[in-house]
């Protein structure tokens, strides 16, 4: 239900691949809920995507932009601000990609160089991101920065592989750069855990079926979808939330607060 939460805010949504995509779906909330958008991701996503189509339907521009360069990074924060009539009011990270899980290389005999790659583009890429941003004060006052986790960096899913540090590695960014964009201009940065979600990206981790459907089991509310990550994104754009930050926020049906569920027991 559109409300005009986030009526007169402009921001960028990284990673919107389709519609399956948690970042697509946060761009139509958005959209709906009064923001103006510039959408980007690599260019080799955009090819893969159809982030065009998106963009036709909320109005967007779309700038390519590989996260893991500072060079394209800068060219995405001054294009922005010039497209969307100033600083931002949020910005939200939805980026992950490890060669290791697609390539199903197992976790005790990982590629090193594939897992350095993992981390650039999973988590330092958030890092990268709010630099840029903060080098250009590039976010208004109480603007908001959101990056998407998950429960692995805290747990044990073994077929989640590096991506595991890779989310732990988000995680800290958010609260060591929160501490810092807060003094600066009262920006608050966090991350959502997100439950298991049937993306065109984590669709690709060995198991995800049979997982997914044991996480919607697990939890007393059943997985959130994508559609609800994406509004509670918008909640966290919104003014509603302006003293909440540098923290990992759960959001996935209570799965991350349960010990044992008996329905579990009758799945075999």
């Amino acid at each position: 239900m559109a409300n005009g939460l986030l009526e007169g805010k402009v921001g960028i949504i990284f990673g919107a691949l389709d519609e399956k995509s948690i970042a697509w779906q946060t761009a139509l909330k958005c959209h709906e809920q009064g923001a103006k958008i510039v959408l980007t991701n690599a260019p080799v996503a955009l090819r893969m995507g159809g982030i065009q189509e998106l963009a036709d339907i909320i109005g967007a521009e779309v700038i390519p932009a590989d996260a893991t360069s500072m060079e394209d990074l800068d060219n995405l924060i001054v294009k922005s601000q010039e497209i969307l009539g100033g600083k931002l009011d949020f910005i939200l990270h939805s980026i992950g990609m490890s060669i290791n899980v697609r390539k199903k290389k197992e976790y005790t005999d990982l590629n090193h160089d594939w897992m350095l790659k993992t981390f650039d583009i999973s988590a330092i890429s958030f890092h990268k991101v709010m630099q840029v941003a903060m080098k250009h004060d590039a976010m208004k006052d109480w603007g908001s920065i959101v990056a998407l986790s998950y429960m692995a960096a805290q747990r044990v899913f073994p077929d989640y592989s590096e991506m595991a540090e890779s989310k732990a590695l988000l995680e800290s960014f958010a609260r060591s750069f929160g501490y810092h964009w807060g003094k600066k201009a009262k920006v608050r940065v966090n991350t959502i855990s997100q439950s298991p979600t049937m993306t065109t990206a984590g669709s690709g981790v060995k198991g995800f079926s049979d997982f997914y459907s044991y996480s919607d089991t697990m939890s007393p509310l059943g997985n959130a979808s994508s559609q609800a990550c994406a509004d509670y994104c918008v909640t966290l754009f919104s003014d509603l939330t302006r003293m909440v930050t540098m923290q990992n926020l759960l959001h996935d049906g209570g799965f991350s607060s349960m010990g044992m569920e008996p329905d579990v027991l009758e799945l075999k």
